[in-house]
């Protein structure tokens, strides 16, 4: 019963996002959880260690650190003026934004791309007196959509592809028709609801908000997509993709000129707290075999997760009230390991549910957080008014290709 008690006040605490009177966020809030289970003797300090998926952990690390490379190099910023080329076509400039950020994210990790690209894009945008919230949201519901064609697009499809044993080009086969089809419905979607909204000359930048921004290091950019390139062809091979990835970061590191501490110092060590976190917590509840009443309780009332129809629905509504890197964790305990086509329906519908309000997913955060200094304030309306429909035509498209 304490196990249990736990695990809710953790889940109830990750979903409002703090606890009262003090300052804890999420990470910390997770954090809380599992020290709470250990110090409850609900498991073991040895059981604690092993429930933390290292491989997952490893590959998520390498890929942050791949992607600081990138970031230092100044490729992202060069990426995003590159496309600043068509602000004076507003839909155009929409369309190659977003198709840029979805591609990127699909193989550098959504959470990322948004961090690097919320500044510029604000700066330009504002600039070229337009409206920046309509081409924000899109950053963030692109990069979403985009993220969820590969395994190595966001942390829980990181999670889903490492527990589930997935072969890295057969979840890109499956994912990747779907993420498309989102991806060009939800633009058309962007447009028309704020095809009234798209200018806008009211917002002001400080031209010292434009300082910091690396510059293009073409030889550092290159090593970077070098490095991306050879760690997709190794995805392909036997060797494990953990493996793959920190040794193409190790040889990274391997500089004359940058330092391995900047790139150390971009790598999101709350989000890696948060996952540690959440597999302690989550091996809590299992040692007690919670999941497994949970789910003989959902049989007994027709609620089969095996299907996938009613797996995405409860992806969608669960992504939505913990945010979906949690509640991917939490389902992962109820899919069947022989069956791979639950594990990436589970993978793209809390990648697509991610966009439905604010807290869905970490993108919509970062991109919020990051455009407040600049002035631009996305409120939950504003967000849920694109996000909605957004999200309830990428379901739709999604429940239309699991009928093939």
């Amino acid at each position: 019963m304490l196990t249990l008690t736990i695990f809710i006040l953790t889940y109830l605490g990750v979903a409002v996002g703090r606890i009262p009177a003090l300052t804890l966020d999420r990470t910390g809030i997770a954090l809380l959880g599992a020290i709470a289970m250990v110090v409850f003797d609900a498991i073991s300090v040895p059981e604690a260690v092993a429930a933390v998926d290292f491989p997952t952990i490893l590959l998520l690390y390498a890929l942050m650190m791949i992607s600081a490379q990138l970031r230092l190099g100044g490729f992202y910023t060069w990426i995003v003026l590159r496309i600043t080329i068509l602000l004076g076509r507003p839909r155009l400039f929409l369309a190659a934004m977003m198709l840029t950020s979805a591609v990127l994210s699909a193989v550098l990790a959504n959470d990322i791309i948004c961090l690097a690209f919320t500044p510029v894009l604000c700066v330009a945008l504002v600039r070229a007196a337009l409206n920046p919230i309509p081409f924000l949201i899109g950053l963030a519901v692109s990069s979403n959509i985009g993220s969820a064609a590969t395994i190595i697009g966001n942390p829980q499809n990181m999670l889903i592809g490492q527990l589930g044993n997935l072969h890295f080009g057969a979840f890109s086969a499956w994912c990747l028709p779907p993420s498309t089809m989102a991806l060009f419905a939800s633009y058309l979607m962007i447009s028309w609801i704020c095809r009234k909204n798209f200018i806008h000359s009211g917002y002001q930048v400080p031209m010292e908000s434009v300082q910091g921004w690396p510059p293009l290091n073409p030889w550092q950019s290159t090593k970077g997509v070098i490095a991306v390139i050879i760690l997709i062809i190794l995805f392909f091979t036997p060797i494990p993709r953990e493996i793959s990835a920190i040794g193409v970061a190790g040889i990274l590191l391997c500089s004359r000129k940058m330092k391995s501490r900047n790139i150390m110092q971009l790598v999101d060590w709350h989000l890696i707290t948060l996952f540690c976190a959440l597999f302690i917590v989550i091996q809590g509840i299992t040692i007690e075999k919670i999941p497994a009443v949970i789910l003989g309780y959902l049989h007994e009332r027709g609620i089969d997760l095996g299907n996938l129809y009613i797996l995405t629905g409860v992806s969608a509504v669960l992504s939505n009230m913990v945010s979906n890197v949690p509640a991917t964790m939490l389902l992962t305990q109820f899919l069947d390991p022989s069956y791979p086509i639950q594990w990436y329906a589970l993978a793209v519908s809390s990648t697509f549910a991610g966009n439905l309000i604010i807290i869905g997913s970490i993108a919509n955060l970062i991109v919020i957080e990051q455009a407040r200094p600049y002035g631009i304030v996305i409120g939950f309306k504003e967000h849920a008014r694109v996000g909605i429909p957004v999200t309830l035509i990428s379901l739709v498209i999604l429940m239309v290709w699991m009928l093939g």
